[in-house]
């Protein structure tokens, strides 16, 4: 049999070609190789636009996703750390009286001015309202006449008594057998006048508000000592009242009915809540007394309060005994809430505190999302037409990003990549 030329028969007129082994895969696979390899240029060529210090690179085909405007703004950061509602931090009262306790209020009471805190020897220890402390009895106090009585230092009186007519020493003059008293002298201080503010603020008056006490402010405590049950003395004695700034809020009763009374017997907080954080010490710039801060509580509620102390002593995180540098030193910060309307009915619980820590004014942003990242290093920005421009980043918050640069302007386009 004689051999076959193919090479002559295939390129015969009207012959149809043999295919090549593999050659319809093969082609496909070279033309889709070819189209990755177009598709990566270009992208290199977008990204290597913004290399060199150039401001624009060249246009690249337009990709899909959202355009925004670069628009100016104020951008805020914001920490948030944790906290706890309440009443703070539960004090003493300091109770004066002494005798056995017969009557304590129920925790969590409020008592206003006028109230009493609890009864010792069935006596009642009234709270008023004042920032000095009780350190003295008050009410008029009696002294003696000694009218009439030889002042052994007056020299006339020693020369009529030391010679008789004789030249012999006369006997000293005795003083009359019964000295007269005298009127009751008035007790004069700063004390005086917070005790009769607080006596005409509850309606007993009669007496002029200052700083002595007359008889007739004795009067008006009698009168009230009468609504008190008490014996009508016109003395307040040092452990009659309590003062405080305001209303009180009873906390936990430091004894038992029946015990002694003294100055752990009782505890009590503000009526205000206020919020505690254990703020961390290497990172509480924020923390400034008059500081506005927002309060997140637990029902996703958000209010205003303020900081309105910092503590001045660090303690190891948690509140146990350690080395603070391994876990962490904190520093209590108290926040009040001025509007206690806002917090609803809740007393206690977690809360997240929202402080500012930066803020950026008036600058240049672009959602963060509208970043793009270079080749070389560094963020760029697509603008509308598909060119690239590099920008330099500054403050990230509120999902935005600040961005500047030398082709970045006011209500430029740029794209956000899908």
């Amino acid at each position: 049999m004689a051999d076959v030329d193919t090479t002559d028969t295939a390129g015969a007129a009207g012959a149809v070609p043999l295919p090549a082994r593999g050659g319809p895969r093969r082609r496909t696979a070279l033309l889709a190789s070819a189209g990755a390899v177009v598709v990566t240029a270009v992208a290199v060529v977008g990204a290597l636009g913004l290399g060199g210090g150039a401001e624009e690179g060249p246009s690249a085909p337009s990709r899909a996703g959202s355009v925004v405007a670069v628009t100016r703004a104020t951008l805020t950061e914001r920490t948030q750390v944790d906290g706890r509602l309440g009443y703070g931090t539960e004090i003493p009262l300091p109770v004066r009286a002494t005798g056995t306790v017969t009557w304590l209020p129920e925790q969590g009471v409020t008592v206003r001015r006028g109230g009493a805190l609890l009864r010792v020897d069935d006596r009642p220890v009234v709270l008023l309202y004042g920032r000095l402390p009780m350190y003295r009895d008050l009410g008029l106090t009696a002294t003696t006449d000694t009218t009439g009585t030889t002042d052994p230092t007056d020299s006339e009186s020693t020369e009529a008594s030391g010679s008789g007519a004789d030249g012999e020493r006369a006997a000293p003059t005795e003083p009359p057998a019964s000295a007269e008293p005298s009127a009751p002298t008035e007790l004069k201080g700063m004390d005086v006048l917070q005790f009769e503010t607080n006596l005409a603020a509850l309606g007993y008056t009669g007496f002029t508000v200052d700083e002595t006490f007359t008889a007739k402010t004795a009067q008006a405590v009698e009168r009230w000592q009468r609504s008190l049950g008490l014996p009508e003395t016109g003395t307040v004695g040092i452990g009659d009242v309590v003062y405080s700034t305001g209303l009180v809020r009873i906390g936990r009763p430091g004894v038992r009915l029946g015990g002694a009374a003294g100055e752990n017997t009782l505890t009590y907080t503000g009526t205000a809540r206020k919020v505690v954080v254990d703020a961390s010490a290497a990172d509480a710039a924020w923390a400034v007394r008059g500081t506005g801060v927002r309060v997140r509580l637990p029902d996703g509620t958000t209010v205003k309060g303020e900081v309105a102390s910092v503590g001045k002593q660090a303690a190891p995180e948690g509140g146990g005994e350690g080395d603070p540098e391994q876990g962490g030193a904190t520093v209590p910060v108290t926040v009040t809430i001025r509007d206690q309307k806002s917090v609803g009915r809740l007393e206690s619980g977690p809360v997240t505190v929202e402080y500012v820590g930066r803020e950026a004014k008036d600058v240049l942003a672009v959602p963060v999302a509208a970043l793009v990242a270079l080749a070389e290093g560094g963020h760029g920005l697509e603008t509308e037409q598909g060119r690239f421009v590099a920008v330099r980043t500054g403050l990230f918050a509120d999902g935005k990003v600040e961005v500047s640069g030398p082709a970045v302007r006011e209500g430029m386009k740029v794209r956000i990549p899908e």
